[in-house]
């Protein structure tokens, strides 16, 4: 579709090159106004695609990070105590009867927004990034169900409010948990895998295009064999992009002759003791001349 060659052309021009299966699935989560969720390992480019997207519609991206732990006030609202507090003091002369002072310091103007409320309170649409949901409790995701089926939050004291602009709302997950069918049923869903040799190395020359073509070609060849070792943690396209950038500093102009260099920015790959003990001058050779 014209549409979907489009979007592709535009994400590109943000700095993330899309295949079109997922530029088929952002286009219908703006189309749908439903969340895409997208799961896959660190490091793949997930939380990219939030970043492409809110570039790409100039507008703001709101992130919430999830962590174990992370409760509703955290992500969707809190009251500001202290000028509640304060109010309540100055207001002690005033003849105001208990409900009508609760009533007061329980209005909007108390209130400190937090990314979720955020996301739907704001003037023009925006982009909602909630990144690695799987580390979040299955309580909160279960919190979460109420906005992504109706873009609507309810606070006790003030009542429901519902989104003046919808988000277009991306969850990334790493697949560290299983996710509820329930969250599942209300998103869209794309697996976004390692890239493809070609998809790489369009990615290094996107994002490095003072990095030498010849060693572009060698860094992600060596890469992608590097991503079929027995790793504890396989490089992603962060990685690949960093380790880039690092040669690219070194002025190292081919990998074949620049074993010291590769062994001196290993850690810009490997992220794990287990791992770099792997990567002894043999093993590195090995797979240096593999390319």
């Amino acid at each position: 579709m014209q549409e979907i060659e489009q979007l592709k052309a535009k994400l590109a021009g943000s700095g993330y090159i899309a295949e079109t299966d997922l530029a088929t699935v952002i286009h219908l989560c703006q189309c749908l106004q439903r969340p895409l969720l997208l799961e896959g390992d660190a490091g793949v480019g997930k939380t990219a695609v939030a970043e492409a997207l809110a570039d790409l519609q100039q507008c703001e991206l709101i992130r919430l990070q999830c962590y174990e732990g992370l409760d509703a006030n955290t992500a969707l609202y809190e009251w500001n105590y202290q000028k509640q507090l304060m109010s309540v003091r100055l207001r002690e002369r005033e003849e105001l009867t208990s409900r009508h002072l609760e009533t007061e310091i329980f209005s909007k103007e108390y209130l400190l927004p937090r990314p979720l409320l955020q996301a739907i309170s704001t003037s023009a649409p925006a982009v909602l990034l909630i990144d690695e949901i799987d580390r979040a409790d299955d309580e909160f995701e279960a919190f979460l169900l109420e906005l992504l089926a109706d873009f609507q939050i309810t606070i006790p004291e003030l009542g429901t409010i519902k989104a003046t602009h919808k988000p277009t709302v991306i969850l990334t997950s790493n697949a560290t948990r299983d996710l509820s069918d329930a969250l599942r049923r209300r998103c869209l869903f794309h697996f976004v895998d390692y890239p493809s040799q070609g998809k790489e190395l369009q990615i290094l020359n996107s994002q490095l295009p003072d990095l030498d073509h010849n060693l572009a070609k060698a860094i992600v060849n060596f890469v992608q064999t590097l991503r079929q070792e027995h790793l504890k943690k396989i490089p992603g396209v962060a990685e690949t992009l960093d380790w880039a950038a690092a040669l690219l500093h070194l002025q190292t102009r081919d990998l074949k002759n620049s074993l010291p260099q590769i062994e001196a920015t290993l850690g810009c790959l490997l992220k794990t003791r287990a791992d770099l003990e792997l990567a002894n001058p043999e093993w590195l050779d090995r797979l240096n001349q593999s390319q």
